[in-house]
């Protein structure tokens, strides 16, 4: 996946030529923008794919924290401000670090390799990295791939970004939401039961407007918004 494609904002010319100058020295990331303007590095990410976002904070148009929010499907979003009491806040956003100006080249280089460190980590898990069909897939468990069948799973729990795999064998987790999971072809028989659980429905014994019971005995509770995916 190297390089990462990123892109700056801050309204500062001097503060924007030095993250550029920082940017280009290190040849894990391919600078494709750099922008005064939120407006203009908005309509930049529309049509493009950014892995990493440097984002100052205190600007005209539109502070760093609400540009953030507006482009959450950036993986990576490094703070470079000179108001280090937004750290806090900021963290609430998925923020990987936050730099207080000045920015020196040993800071930087610390964020760089919390970068690549977090990158390799997030692209290497990706579930289907190597389909063999079937009801049968791979997953990533560091440097192991552990083939999974679908029969075996008894559901899915959501931690944040990961999904935990259970089966009648072991606990698996994945770099992924349960979301965008049950997206995935291979998962079209589980259905959402509760906003942290996700169940194959052939293997629900018993269910009513609070919980289900899998064929094992395991119970899962019922949200209430998911209580029509079980025509309860």
């Amino acid at each position: 996946m190297k390089p990462y494609k990123c892109i700056i904002l801050d309204d500062d010319e001097i503060d924007l030529l030095t993250v550029i100058s920082h940017v280009k020295k290190n040849p894990i990331l391919q600078l494709s923008g750099a922008f005064y303007s939120a407006e203009e590095a908005l309509k930049f990410i529309e049509k493009n794919k950014i892995d990493v976002l440097f984002l100052d904070i205190e600007m005209p148009e539109i502070n760093g924290l609400e540009f953030r929010k507006k482009v959450m499907e950036i993986p990576v979003c490094i703070y470079i401000t000179s108001y280090p009491e937004h750290a806090a806040e900021s963290f609430e956003l998925d923020t990987l670090d936050y730099i207080v100006k000045p920015l020196k080249s040993d800071r930087f280089s610390i964020t760089v390799q919390k970068i690549e460190d977090y990158l390799e980590l997030k692209y290497k898990a990706q579930l289907f990295e190597n389909s063999i069909g079937g009801d049968t897939f791979y997953i990533k468990e560091g440097h192991e791939q552990t083939k999974i069948k679908l029969h075996d799973i008894l559901y899915l729990e959501a931690l944040k970004d990961y999904t935990k795999i259970v089966t009648s064998q072991k606990k698996h987790c994945v770099l992924k939401s349960i979301g965008n999971l049950l997206k995935e072809n291979y998962f079209q028989s589980f259905i959402r039961v509760h906003k942290s659980y996700a169940v194959q429905k052939q293997y629900i014994s018993k269910k009513n407007s609070s919980e289900i019971v899998l064929n094992n005995g395991q119970i899962i509770p019922v949200g209430r918004m998911y209580k029509e995916n079980l025509d309860i």
